[in-house]
């Protein structure tokens, strides 16, 4: 119920707003108004981390494979939403505005138990610059079960310190800025990704369907990984792939 309550204000405010005697304030209550979030019960909560300049693959590549996770019947499914500084619309590198489900500066947000960083136009530089987003992703690596990025995203976890402990990768090209900014770093290269206890960090880029099936297979196993890569016609075999997974 509290679902269609949200929905009918907000299409009454939009209408509202339309009017040319819509003062600021109105237009301004529609920033706030919450998309409703149903999260399911006994799932795995997948947050995923954007902001202006997200890259479109990057994130839409591991959020399809998660997803799909609520079509398979006898798993423990993943709950996927967005998480930003903001309720208002996110403008992606490529265009596209996403609503985010979650304020992290103000929401009381659920438990997170895999957070996704896809890349975004500026982690390697303003965005880095962030003292609050980078405390909230050290505040999520408290208790998260896997963090993981795509592309850049590993810009952000490395700025988090949360890779100090672990080897990682990031986006090919950028192999040499990485390990220039962070020094500290085991930073492989010539794989597609990096598994290394609770982190994963992936080359990015198309690639970041690989890593997305490659968690799903450790958490679910080799057939459920297999039917979620065929729902996207992809031939996915872990065995084939490049990649570092270094046992603890």
């Amino acid at each position: 119920m509290k679902k269609y309550i949200a929905l009918f204000l907000l299409l009454v405010i939009c209408i509202s707003c339309q009017s040319p005697n819509a003062t600021k304030s109105q237009t301004d209550i529609i920033s706030i108004v919450k998309r409703p979030v149903d999260l399911k019960t006994n799932r795995y909560n997948v947050a995923f981390l954007i902001m202006d300049g997200v890259y479109n693959t990057e994130l839409t590549a591991p959020y399809d494979i998660f997803q799909h996770t609520i079509f398979r019947d006898s798993i423990k499914a993943m709950n996927t939403f967005l998480v930003a500084n903001t309720l208002k619309p996110i403008t992606s590198f490529e265009g596209i505005r996403l609503l985010p489900d979650y304020n992290y500066l103000l929401d009381d947000l659920p438990t997170i138990d895999i957070l996704v960083v896809p890349s975004a136009e500026h982690h390697l530089d303003t965005d880095l610059e962030d003292a609050s987003m980078i405390k909230f992703v050290q505040e999520v690596d408290k208790t998260a079960k896997y963090m993981t990025s795509h592309c850049d995203g590993a810009f952000v976890l490395a700025k988090a310190g949360v890779l100090d402990n672990a080897a990682c990768t990031t986006f090919p090209s950028d192999i040499a800025k990485f390990r220039e900014m962070f020094p500290q770093l085991d930073v492989r290269e010539d794989v597609l990704f990096v598994h290394d206890g609770k982190y994963i960090t992936s080359a990015g880029g198309a690639k970041s369907f690989e890593a997305a099936l490659y968690l799903s297979e450790i958490m679910y196993g080799k057939k459920i990984a297999q039917s979620l890569a065929g729902g996207l016609v992809i031939d996915w075999q872990m065995e084939a792939v490049p990649k570092v997974v270094i046992e603890k």
